[in-house]
């Protein structure tokens, strides 16, 4: 049993590193499908269908596993922070290093959302997520205006910001900082 389990894995990663590497080679936005995606991995279709059901279950699994890559997990911390100004500058942070974590497929997968609906499901879900984890921050502030504090950060914390302020070469993790700055400056915090 464990080395039938050991296959899978091994399958699955294949199947993974091979979407991202599809991604990231770019070309036709038509060319990412699971049967690209199966030959990548020298694996049956099947095989990808099985072990994340459709294209949106793998979409999801290549986002999760940019997630552990950019230590998602660090949003935990932030959301346990009493400090509500700690805690937002803490959730900023986790999110440049998860923009960070493959920015190559991470634009391309932003791209792509406006042109496949598979993929844009995907990323307004995890848009969604994004902004709701603002909404919980920003009801600890003491802040009137909370709606609009949440429009300006979910637009602060986007890929799309991040990767502005890195400019071309720069890792989007060092934009943190800056994301921060504008964060607080945005919200009136000190």
């Amino acid at each position: 049993m464990g080395k039938r389990q050991e296959q899978v894995d091994e399958s699955r990663r294949r199947v993974l590193d091979a979407a991202r590497a599809l991604l990231r080679d770019g070309g036709s936005y038509t060319a990412f499908t699971v049967d690209a995606v199966a030959r990548r991995a020298d694996v049956a279709r099947a095989t990808v269908y099985y072990q994340f059901g459709s294209k949106t279950g793998l979409l999801e699994a290549v986002c999760d596993d940019i997630a552990e890559i950019g230590q998602m997990s660090g949003l935990a911390d932030a959301f346990a922070n009493p400090d509500p100004a700690a805690a937002l500058r803490e959730f900023i942070a986790v999110f440049g290093r998860f923009w960070a974590a493959d920015r190559t497929v991470m634009r391309r997968l932003r791209a792509l959302a406006a042109l496949d609906p598979d993929v844009e499901a995907v990323i307004a879900a995890r848009d969604a997520r994004r902004r709701q984890g603002l909404a919980a921050l920003v009801g600890r502030l003491d802040t009137a205006a909370q709606d609009r504090a949440v429009r300006v950060l979910h637009a602060l914390t986007s890929f799309e910001t991040y990767d502005l302020l890195a400019g071309a070469d720069g890792d989007l993790a060092d934009a943190a900082p800056l994301v921060a700055d504008l964060a607080f400056a945005a919200v009136g915090l000190g």
